[in-house]
């Protein structure tokens, strides 16, 4: 089968075998598409001669099942997994038990940060093993594409640092009291801008490009430079967004960090913090349980994914990555 794997810092389509269920329980997936993540670029742009072949590229999976030898009914599922059925999937589950996870910090578990899918979401095959399937992995149902499927995985993260910021999905007539912005309106910043109007808060966003900034008028959001914000979710991984942040948010108010940045010295002014009794929240990755509010999310229309991605073939993987990285696609979609 094929599958992208870095060689010398490049994308590399080699042969591997595909995997096989003789030796262990689970489910062999025929990858159908995998969305192209910023946190692919990331691991490319970090990678070293000694570390490459350690990097798993690709998890915003939907595929089909071909092969599974276990009678499992998945999350929120009624009838259990079979062959044919077209999933989409989580790449990551915790072990619900240690002290990160009963704490709530699912993402910090040891057991979440070692389990992965297998070799990778940008390769014809994966192998999902029994506790993929128990807690990560969904149905697609009818009335959605796979394409919007796929994005099941990143919108959870974006659950995840909504739930974060204090907002509960319950609770609309609080929700609405907050003015919420997201800084950076790549395809994250536009599914946290979905997410936040579907939990009920006032939503704005804004981006340095333009084109973006006129794009994200296609989901009713604007900006407004003249109000402070209660939340702002950093979904923009450049270094001047923490001082445009730190302009913007109101006293009192919440700064959820979503991206990484390049700089390693470059953070939040503690006199800041102090004097307007700030709270910088990191958020990293999703949980079952927000892996299920995003199916439902996708399931119901609550949220808008489409026209957000931009389809490459998975020989054309290198031009996604080089487009994303110039800013001409939102979103890279990988049909293989």
């Amino acid at each position: 089968m094929k599958s992208a794997v870095l060689k010398n810092g490049k994308i590399t389509i080699i042969n591997k075998e595909i995997p096989t269920l003789e030796k262990t329980e689970g489910a062999i997936i025929k990858v159908n598409a995998c969305g192209l993540c910023g946190s692919d670029i990331v691991k490319i742009n970090h990678s070293t001669p000694s570390n490459e072949n350690k990097i798993s590229l690709g998890h915003e999976i939907v595929g089909t099942i071909v092969d599974i030898n276990v009678d499992i009914t998945g999350n929120g599922a009624k009838t259990p997994f079979k062959k044919g059925d077209i999933v989409a999937m989580g790449h990551h589950y915790p072990c619900f038990k240690c002290k990160y996870c009963t704490h709530g910090n699912y993402s910090m578990c040891e057991t979440f940060k070692n389990s992965n899918i297998h070799p990778g979401g940008f390769s014809e095959y994966i192998y999902a093993d029994v506790n993929h399937l128990k807690n990560t992995v969904f149905k697609k149902p009818e009335n959605i594409s796979e394409e919007e499927f796929s994005f099941l995985e990143p919108l959870s993260c974006c659950i995840r640092a909504i739930k974060r910021s204090g907002l509960e999905f319950n609770n609309k007539e609080l929700n609405k009291t907050y003015n919420a912005l997201v800084l950076g309106l790549g395809s994250i910043g536009i599914l946290m801008s979905e997410a936040l109007k579907a939990f009920g808060a006032k939503t704005s966003g804004f981006d340095i490009n333009p084109e973006r900034q006129a794009f994200i008028k296609n989901f009713g959001i604007d900006f407004d430079k003249n109000i402070k914000y209660d939340l702002i979710f950093m979904t923009s991984g450049a270094n001047k967004a923490i001082d445009s942040a730190l302009n913007l948010i109101d006293k009192g108010g919440k700064i959820i960090v979503f991206s990484s940045i390049p700089d390693d010295i470059k953070g939040y002014n503690n006199n800041e913090i102090y004097y307007k009794e700030l709270s910088i929240i990191g958020s990293y990755s999703p949980s079952p349980d927000d892996l299920k509010m995003s199916y439902e999310f996708i399931k119901t229309g609550l949220v808008n994914v489409k026209n957000i991605s931009t389809t490459y073939k998975l020989d054309n993987l290198e031009k996604a990555i080089n487009d994303t990285k110039l800013g001409k696609i939102l979103k890279g979609y990988i049909e293989l």
